[in-house]
């Protein structure tokens, strides 16, 4: 989501809390997106385009009764936004075939029964040198500190905090023009969830929430641009980026990420079209 420069401060009643029953369908949106991740991780190799997982994320997701969120979505005209080396998000696919030491990043999206699920992964291509091994773990890393954070009583400003310091302190950076976001009924909703933050600060989070908590890091400089086509977003410099994310509900017992596939009988029938 590209950041509101009124400001990540959205005020709290904007906020829209989910029931348990809103929830219960959000968790089966999110392990239906969560599975459909997973298999595209599983198809990606070298000589793959992009343009084939976009279409393979589009009979899974059709195939299950769900609708691919991001396609026509402010028109965006893909099912996933595939990203690789230095694109940041919103990456359109295209006949590029990814090759030995890429980096891929996948987000997808999903509407199931009027809610969405939304999550990420940034995948390597055949072997990769350490130093995207490592961007990829810290970014992954980045997101499950934040996620622990996901707790009513903390504030959103503990999120970012979380983000930006273990990110900074392997040498990275953080996107500051594009930020996590609350999600539901529709992909984007208040409040904006930056990565970064002072610990502290910002809305309070409370139980009904639900986010999507997404890392975006790159190796050198935070500063991104946007290129031709209006969406796909680049390092200024030209450094790898890698980008993961989550869908999380807020619960009095800490954080529950909806798109974390697990074996759970009642969603198993929503699966079923999922290979």
């Amino acid at each position: 989501m590209k950041v509101n420069r009124i400001g990540p401060a959205i005020v709290q009643q904007m906020i829209i809390g989910k029931s348990q029953k809103e929830i219960e369908k959000m968790r089966a949106a999110g392990q239906l997106v969560g599975r459909v991740l997973q298999e595209l991780r599983a198809m990606v190799e070298p000589g793959m385009t992009t343009l084939e997982v976009d279409h393979a994320a589009e009979k899974m997701i059709r195939d299950a009764g769900a609708y691919p969120t991001f396609k026509g979505y402010n028109g965006f005209p893909f099912s996933i936004c595939a990203s690789v080396n230095e694109q940041v998000v919103h990456g359109f696919p295209s006949n590029y075939a990814l090759k030995p030491g890429d980096i891929f990043s996948i987000d997808v999206g999903v509407t199931l029964e009027g809610f969405v699920g939304d999550t990420a992964a940034t995948i390597p291509v055949g072997a990769v040198g350490d130093d995207l091994q490592k961007l990829i773990r810290v970014t992954e890393e980045c997101l499950q500190l934040a996620i622990e954070q996901c707790r009513p009583g903390n504030h959103l400003g503990d999120i970012g905090y979380a983000v930006q310091s273990h990110a900074e302190a392997h040498g990275y950076s953080v996107v500051r023009d594009y930020v996590g976001h609350g999600i539901g009924r529709r992909m984007h909703e208040d409040p904006q969830i930056p990565n970064y933050g002072k610990p502290g600060k910002g809305v309070k989070i409370k139980k009904g929430y639900v986010f999507a908590i997404e890392p975006m890091v790159n190796m050198g400089s935070l500063h991104t641009k946007t290129l031709k086509d209006g969406w796909t977003v680049v390092t200024v410099d030209g450094q790898p980026s890698a980008h993961s994310e989550h869908t999380v509900a807020i619960t009095d017992e800490g954080p529950e990420v909806l798109t974390l596939v697990r074996s759970n009988p009642a969603v198993k029938e929503k699966l079923a079209g999922v290979a």
